[in-house]
């Protein structure tokens, strides 16, 4: 019984952590003026499926915005406006997410802005480099009468999240075949 119950709690556990890191925006900070938001989220990494907290009082409010309208601080074409803290967004697609706050001055004049970069769930931390960091090493040519068959190709890389959800799919796995087998 204390397995089945171990089970159901793990079952019903495993949702949140495959979904995604929250992100509280500015950290303890919030979402205030004077706060640098392009130091903030330099260095994370935000993947599909993560979650961006603003914490911030009735001064403030927050809008998804394009790049144009992030560059200019505009909300005239804002794409979505929200205004009750805390506010949690999802991120929900790979590529750039830009928002601003839209009281006047708030933007422009004290820099309440954040691009957050967004990567495609699975993919490695950071944005991969367009072109290699090394050079390639020189190919090398084999004799015609070298009959040894070529080298393996190296192991495909694991992300951790894709660790991860093995794990939390592998784990409930065997514990249902050990009710079963038990039970």
């Amino acid at each position: 019984m204390a397995l089945a119950i171990a089970f159901l709690i793990l079952m019903v556990a495993a949702p949140a952590a495959v979904y995604g890191a929250e992100h509280t925006v500015g950290d303890t900070q919030g979402w205030n003026q004077g706060v640098n938001y392009d130091t903030w989220a330099s260095g994370k990494t935000f993947t599909v499926g993560d979650t961006l907290v603003f914490n911030y009082d009735s001064s403030h409010k927050v809008d998804e915005v394009n790049l144009a309208d992030y560059n200019g601080c505009s909300s005239s074409n804002s794409i979505k406006t929200y205004e009750d803290s805390p506010t949690k967004i999802t991120l929900s697609k790979a590529g750039p997410s830009y928002y601003i706050c839209p009281i006047p001055g708030h933007c422009a004049g004290s820099g309440m802005k954040l691009l957050v970069n967004v990567v495609a769930a699975g993919t490695p931390s950071g944005t991969p480099p367009t072109t290699p960091a090394t050079p390639p090493p020189p190919t090398t040519t084999t004799p015609a009468n070298n009959d040894s068959p070529p080298p393996p190709p190296p192991p495909p890389k694991i992300s951790p999240a894709s660790s991860l959800h093995m794990n939390l799919v592998g784990v409930p796995l065997v514990l249902a075949t050990l009710i079963v087998v038990m039970g």
